[in-house]
């Protein structure tokens, strides 16, 4: 009953340093967190320096111990993403360049965190302009997944060769991708499971028929140089497109338009 009750100490401490270790982190942020609440118009100086003192912060709360504790600090900073990706004021401004250090700290803490493979996919391949970063963090994570294990796994393959085929070009590695995630799918008897299944198989035949489509990665980058993006992101789309055999052109009110590849 005694080592029990000392084990039950040890955890309780254990999480209290854990809590103390956030609530330091979120000190730092104090002086951002009052600016948000006022609303008032911030200068570029201003936001170039919360984005720095934000990637500071970030680099901290990969340092700080979990004392077993991985899945809150998971959970906490996911939740912080979140409020991070959905500040419409700012990012337009800033850009999206630190979803990945999000998911950096998300995934190493929680390999199993299925929905956060999503936001990684969207918010760093799509937003941030960042495939190759955010192909390496699934590949990092994928050798620690299975099947079963979390849940519907498949779709991170998914996300993978959608990652890898419209914004890298990597047929062969996305054709790769969507064989797996067919075969991790069909380990399910739902209905879901199924048609996912069936897509994904159907995708990777089609690669193995017609491995590279021009027109549809400029199309992918397109969406990115739509969405609000930093100076280097966009410059990034705008070799990519050009790589591949598309002209851009920007008018004078910053008006983007973008011709496909005369050959697919």
């Amino acid at each position: 009953m005694f080592t029990a009750l000392r084990r039950y100490q040890e955890s309780l401490v254990a999480f209290i340093v854990v809590l103390l270790c956030i609530f330091g982190v979120i000190s730092l942020q104090v002086p951002q967190l009052n600016q948000l609440t006022t609303r008032e118009p911030l200068t570029e100086k201003d936001l170039i320096r919360e984005t720095k003192a934000e990637k500071v912060r970030l680099n901290l709360l990969r340092k700080i111990p979990s004392f077993g504790f991985d899945n809150l600090i998971a959970n906490w900073v996911f939740l912080n993403f979140l409020q991070y990706f959905g500040d419409d004021e700012v990012r337009p401004q800033t850009g999206y360049s630190l979803s990945p250090e999000y998911f950096e700290i998300i995934l190493e803490r929680d390999p199993r965190f299925l929905q956060a493979y999503l936001f990684l996919s969207s918010s760093t391949s799509l937003y941030a302009g960042m495939p190759e970063r955010a192909i390496a963090l699934m590949n990092r994570n994928l050798k620690l997944l299975s099947p079963t294990v979390p849940q519907k796994s498949y779709y991170i393959w998914r996300y993978k060769g959608i990652d890898e085929l419209l914004f890298l070009g990597d047929s062969t590695a996305a054709q790769q991708s969507f064989t797996t995630a067919a075969q991790w799918a069909s380990v399910y008897a739902d209905e879901e499971s199924k048609q996912v299944a069936a897509i994904s198989q159907k995708t990777a035949e089609f690669l193995s028929r017609n491995p590279k489509s021009k027109s549809a990665q400029v199309g992918a980058w397109t969406m990115v140089l739509s969405n609000p993006v930093d100076a280097a992101t966009r410059d990034l789309a705008i070799r990519r497109i050009q790589a591949l055999g598309g002209e851009v052109s920007i008018s004078p009110e910053k008006v983007v338009q973008v011709k496909p590849p005369k050959e697919d």
